[in-house]
């Protein structure tokens, strides 16, 4: 095994690799940035948990630092991140990832992305992927996400106040839970999206395909809803005080659904919300009538049916 100043000298030569400052390693690995000038000096060494930390930040392993590993530009982060402290059960939770927030992350591919804290805000995402990431329970606030690829993604129970959602890919995705607050999401594919349990509030939502997203007990509430088209099953969804525009719900089935002040029907027949060879429960057909819904293409379901389609 090295000593000391070997294995400072092997961190110093890694972070310089990788163009980090010794703060900017130092918040990495969340410890102070005098830490690390001791490390390199070989005044002092990392802990174990500091080490596993070290190689997924520089791209190496552990056996790097003793000698034994490969050279840092030889490894990819995201392959170390759980296999550096190989045998701990909590290997997933030493995941070196810092706080992301207040980036400018472009083109960047954080495919299977794990481990951050619980924010990731202040970002502008343009054209990354994080294919299959578990980001579950995350608050973005203040985000600018562009042409950016999510699919098949965890995100429930995310947070996504005052962000920007545009021309991305959340297919497959799990929001179970999550909620938008003054948020917009335009030209975004929700296809496959489970959105159960998802509060939408004050937020705009426009050109989403939501071809086969599951909705139960989804909640838009106070927003603009522009282009959009359900189909498949709504359960016990609601829509509070929502703006509708050029709206369509195309052979949808909606039961125990709740319609209060939503403006389906607008004065321009363009914009008017339309409902084609659509099924409803007596109830929601009567939120609909009381919206001055335009219901001659929808089908009252009886009370058995409605139950056995829930």
């Amino acid at each position: 095994m090295l000593n000391q100043n070997e294995i400072g000298a092997k961190i110093a030569v890694a972070r310089k690799l990788k163009n980090l400052s010794q703060a900017q390693l130092a918040e990495w690995v969340a410890v102070s940035a005098q830490a690390v000038g001791k490390w390199e000096r070989g005044e002092s060494m990392p802990d174990i948990i500091s080490f596993a930390r070290l190689a997924g930040v520089l791209g190496t392993d552990v056996n790097y630092f003793v000698g034994a590993g490969a050279d840092p530009s030889q490894k990819e982060t995201a392959a170390m991140c759980g296999a550096a402290d190989e045998g701990s059960s909590n290997a997933n939770n030493s995941c070196p990832w810092g706080n992301m927030s207040g980036g400018n992350w472009t083109n960047a591919d954080f495919t299977g992305l794990f481990g951050l804290p619980q924010r990731f805000s202040g970002s502008n995402i343009n054209k990354c992927l994080f294919v299959e990431s578990e980001l579950a329970g995350l608050t973005f606030r203040g985000d600018n996400i562009q042409k950016s690829d999510f699919s098949r993604s965890d995100l429930r129970r995310c947070s996504f106040r005052s962000s920007n959602l545009q021309h991305s890919i959340f297919a497959g995705c799990d929001f179970t839970g999550s909620e938008f607050n003054k948020s917009n999401m335009a030209d975004c594919d929700l296809s496959g999206a489970n959105l159960t349990e998802v509060h939408i509030k004050w937020s705009n939502l426009k050109k989403l395909n939501l071809t086969g997203a599951t909705l139960c007990r989804t909640v838009f509430q106070l927003g603009q809803l522009t282009k959009i088209t359900f189909s498949g099953t709504l359960t016990a969804c609601s829509f509070d005080c929502c703006d509708f525009s050029s709206v369509v719900f195309d052979g949808a089935t909606l039961i125990n659904c709740f319609f209060k002040n939503a403006k389906l029907n607008k004065i321009s027949k363009r914009k008017r919300t339309k409902f084609i060879a659509c099924r409803a429960d007596q109830l929601t057909y009567t939120f609909l009538k009381i919206c001055k819904a335009d219901l001659a293409d929808v089908t009252i379901i009886e009370s058995g049916e409605a139950k056995a389609d829930h």
